[in-house]
């Protein structure tokens, strides 16, 4: 063999081995194994229990638990460890070095309940709110009463911040600063001619305390607005982790911001005027009154950009400032708060949102529970987090995952697969459930219990089947790690629209209120969606760093966009207006769509902004190397930007992401529709080749492909309900394994009856027959049938005479709630979510097969029971246990859910179809 062939070889092989890495599952990490919040219940906790814990988390496979300590369990006070004490940091200590021996990380919150706050935060240092008290006085009276608050509880700490006069009979209005004229709390002052409004802006305190709080986190919340109380009580966590010398943890947490009516902060009217040019103080009747004129609304709209500017710098970014001087990152909710909610969650390491409730896909055989409540965080809730990432270019985006999809115990994995795939095409890519509570071994059943479900704990009876589930996230997550985001636009978030238009003071962007906050912006949303785009939300900040580069749009976190749309603001800052065309003019593509923006925000200046704003307005018809587009129809006008639309969107009803992977780009799809899928979809990228990964089971394979008037089509086959992963590649024809097609024909039902045995039941069902038809284990005739929680295994045996199936298809039809399968004595699969079916053609044999299914059952019929019987479970503080509507509820009237394996099973033969 000469030195040229074996030069070519070499060539060969290395090309080889870099195909087959390009198309093989992704490595699975600790970083893409699903996360929880890991609430510790007075912080209660010992060492032999927490790795007991931690080892039930890994074996099932989850990769890092979140550390939130909690109220505690009523009679355990003794077993309680204070917060952040020595013996505290010694168990964060061990939970930190298990973590390690087993490959998970350990998170953890950055105080104990929430929000931020503890006995460190001094009431000086506390949350705080502004405080009015007018007086009114005519020309040469004097104030004889004391200058104060009125709420005797606040006179203590309220600080005067200014005392105003307002000659309410002089044209232009006559205003006076007498906060220096105060002296021991008497004004020395008397009156001019005229009639004078004097008011009296205090800063006074909320009073809240921490919510939820576990022992030595109990304390006042912290001024979130002010950077000495922010840095004073960060303090205090680098002095523990000092003074023990423990590590610092792989993520500080920081929960939904709920600083209730904390609108205030000392020295705010010197930060107003050094941030927005003018005095706030000289327009506190307007800045105070019910009625909304256009003065009223920009000054206001001014206060809640300069709030939202005091949280970003003085606690946000300090936090995570902080904690990267220690090594370690942020993940932070911004939800909630009164700031711009993109340059919040733009400002940590990790952006994360959260669901909150359940949604209904009408997913075809999904169970629907009667105590369930919708889910206030729809898709265009979800982006704000993952949006922030993108354009940041943070690699993660975290979610809190299935907080009240519905009652404690009344939970299926099954329920738990669409709103996981919702935010999967929301850009979430690193879950945390919420949650599981540290329970120790000892503690009787259902052991230690947080008031909100979902409850993925191991004493849970889906904690049997969960790995599975937990493998389908991790497989899916290791891919939406991957990559780059890859987005068609970058949506203009129209915030000083909000900041103006809506009424009261301080603004909450609270994930209950949104839609209420941006009707017409979450509107836009949708239809871009709709019209089968993919948009990241982008700030105006965002936008002032972005560049074009080639005609495309880039941000300053290094993520590309074909365009920049403008969906139907009225009010848009003249500079980032100037900064848009400039964009235009070096040849990018800028779309307004309903209307153009017609003002600037804000009070100061207003004449002069005004007047630059119109004037750039005059210019935007003018030619340039790029473009701007205008149109009220959405799909259109987009498509005019060049921008492909994802036709399976619009066409095929299908849910999908899509990120960009050297050499192409890679697809998560979901069928969140009622119906199914099968046959060929456009895909809005080119392609040479595709393969296709199955999430569920791990399987891939090429898929079938063909090319038609200038686009990719690829062949689908989605139940509804089920999901996909695709990898394209651009160029390349992968060789590897034909991915298997199969067309179902005339399938059979499984008759008679079917042996039936418990395989785990509590309490201990001893009765039951061996022989049972196919239906709910709450029907038999057997002691504590109705009540137990457990797991079934129902049998029988079937014949295979047709032996020219390729392949057959098990379809377990109706199951409460998941199922392991096995065929004459080998494991097949664990089907945890609809459809329950799975292709069984080589475990199969001609002539007699045993067919075994393992059913597990949910847990709410043992707890129903154990609340008839007044069992008392219910033993932990404070909040204890609430409903879903946070209603101290009863259990006991719940009526008996069915359990088990209801059917009909059938046995489909599969031939593989001729795919033209």
């Amino acid at each position: 063999m000469n030195k040229k062939t074996i030069l070519c070889l070499c060539a060969f092989c290395s090309f080889a081995l870099a195909g087959a890495q390009t198309v093989a599952w992704p490595e699975v990490t600790v970083e893409s194994k699903p996360a929880a919040r890991w609430w510790w219940m007075g912080s209660a906790v010992d060492k032999a229990n927490l790795t007991s814990n931690l080892e039930a988390y890994a074996k099932a496979g989850m990769g890092t638990m979140e550390i939130t300590p909690i109220y505690g369990v009523q009679g355990n006070d003794a077993n309680e460890i204070p917060f952040l004490s020595a013996r505290w940091m010694e168990m964060l200590r061990h939970t930190e070095s298990e973590a390690t021996r087993l490959s998970m990380k350990i998170d953890m919150n950055t105080g104990t309940g929430w929000p931020f706050g503890g006995p460190e935060v001094t009431i000086a240092d506390a949350a705080s709110k502004l405080l009015v008290r007018r007086y009114h006085l005519k020309g040469g009276e004097s104030l004889q009463e004391k200058i104060e608050v009125e709420d005797v509880k606040q006179r203590p700490h309220a600080r005067l911040e200014r005392l105003m006069a307002y000659n309410l009979t002089s044209t232009p209005r006559r205003c006076l600063d007498l906060t220096g004229k105060v002296k021991d709390g008497m004004l020395q002052w008397t009156a001019p001619k005229g009639d004078w409004l004097l008011i009296g802006a205090f800063c006074g305190k909320t009073l809240q305390k921490v919510k939820r709080a576990a022992p030595g986190g109990e304390g006042y919340v912290m001024n979130h607005l002010s950077a000495p109380a922010v840095k004073k009580y960060l303090n205090r966590f680098e002095q523990a982790f000092a003074t023990t010398r423990t590590p610092y943890p792989h993520n500080f947490f920081n929960d939904s911001y709920e600083v209730y009516k904390a609108d205030w902060t000392e020295n705010l009217f010197d930060e107003f005027a050094a941030r927005r040019g003018y005095k706030l103080e000289n327009y506190l009747p307007e800045f105070l009154s019910d009625e909304r004129t256009d003065s009223t609304a920009r000054i206001i709209s001014d206060y809640r950009e300069t709030v939202s500017e005091l949280l970003l710098e003085n606690f946000t970014r300090q936090w995570t400032e902080w904690a990267h001087a220690h090594g370690t990152r942020t993940r932070n909710q911004a939800h909630g708060s009164p700031g711009n909610l993109i340059d919040l969650y733009a400002t940590v390491d990790v952006p994360e949102c959260e669901g909150f409730g359940l949604s209904d896909f009408n997913i075809r055989g999904l169970r629907k529970d009667s105590l369930t409540r919708p889910n206030d965080s729809d898709l265009s809730m979800l982006k704000y987090a993952s949006s922030a990432a993108h354009i940041a270019g943070k690699p993660f985006t975290s979610a809190e995952t299935f907080t009240w999809l519905t009652e404690h115990f009344r939970t299926s994995l099954s329920q738990c697969k669409p709103d996981i795939d919702l935010m999967f095409v929301s850009g979430v890519n690193h879950t945390y459930f919420h949650g599981t509570a540290y329970s120790p071994a000892e503690a009787a059943w259902p052991g230690w219990k947080f008031y909100a479900s979902v409850d993925m704990s191991p004493t849970n009876s889906i904690w049997r089947d969960a790995p599975a589930f937990f493998r389908y996230i991790a497989r899916c997550q290791s891919f939406l790690q991957m990559g780059k985001p890859d987005n068609d636009f970058l949506l203009y978030l129209p915030v000083y629209d909000m900041w103006q238009e809506q009424d009261g003071r301080l603004l909450m962007f609270d994930i209950h209120k949104m839609a209420k906050r941006a009707p017409q912006f979450i509107d836009a949303v949708h239809r871009m969606i709709d019209a089968g785009y993919d948009l990241d939300y982008i700030s105006d900040q965002f936008i002032r760093t972005t560049a074009c580069v080639d005609g495309k749009l880039v941000t300053s976190g290094g993520t590309f966009y074909k365009a920049l749309v403008v969906p139907g603001a009225r009010l848009m800052p003249d500079d980032v207006l100037a900064h848009l065309f400039r964009l235009a003019d070096e040849g990018a593509t800028i779309v307004f769509l309903d209307q153009y923006p017609v003002d600037v925000p804000g009070f100061a200046r207003l004449d002069q902004r005004r007047a630059s704003f119109h004037k750039l307005m005059k210019q935007k018809d003018k030619p340039r190397k790029g473009r701007i587009l205008f149109g009220t129809d959405y799909a259109r006008t987009l498509s005019e930007t060049g921008a492909r639309p994802e036709t399976m969107k619009t066409k095929d009803g299908l849910s999908c992401l899509r990120r960009s992977d050297e050499g192409g780009f890679h697809y998560f799809i979901s069928a969140l529709k009622s119906g199914d899928t099968d046959g060929w979809v456009t895909l809005g990228v080119q392609a040479a080749s595709v393969v296709i990964y199955n999430p569920m089971n791990g399987e891939s394979g090429k898929a079938s492909v063909r090319h038609r008037d200038g686009q990719t089509e690829v062949y689908l086959q989605l139940a509804s309900g089920e999901s996909v992963i695709l990898k394209t590649f651009t160029n390349a024809d992968v060789d590897v394994p034909a991915w298997k097609y199969w067309q179902p024909e005339a399938s059979w039902t499984i008759p008679g009856k079917w042996g039936f045995r418990f395989v785990e039941s509590t309490p201990q069902v001893i009765s039951a027959p061996d022989s049972v038809n196919l239906g709910s284990w709450t029907e038999l005739p057997a002691a504590e049938a109705k009540n137990t929680m457990g797991t079934a295994c129902y049998s029988t045996t079937f014949h295979l005479h047709d032996t020219s199936v390729s392949e057959w298809m098990l379809d377990l039809g109706d199951v409460r709630e998941s199922a392991r399968i096995r065929i004459n004595g080998q494991e097949v699969a664990t089907l945890w979510a609809v459809p329950y079916r799975c292709l069984v053609g080589n475990y199969l044999r001609p002539g007699e097969n045993l067919l075994e299914v393992e059913v597990t059952g949910l847990p709410a019929n043992r707890i129903a029971d154990m609340d008839r019987r007044q069992v008392p479970w219910r033993i932990f503080k404070e909040i204890n246990m609430v409903d879903r509507n946070y209603k101290k509820t009863g259990y006991g009237g719940w009526a008996y859910m069915p359990n088990g394996l209801l059917g009909p099973v059938k046995m489909i033969p599969m031939r593989e179809p001729q795919i033209q």
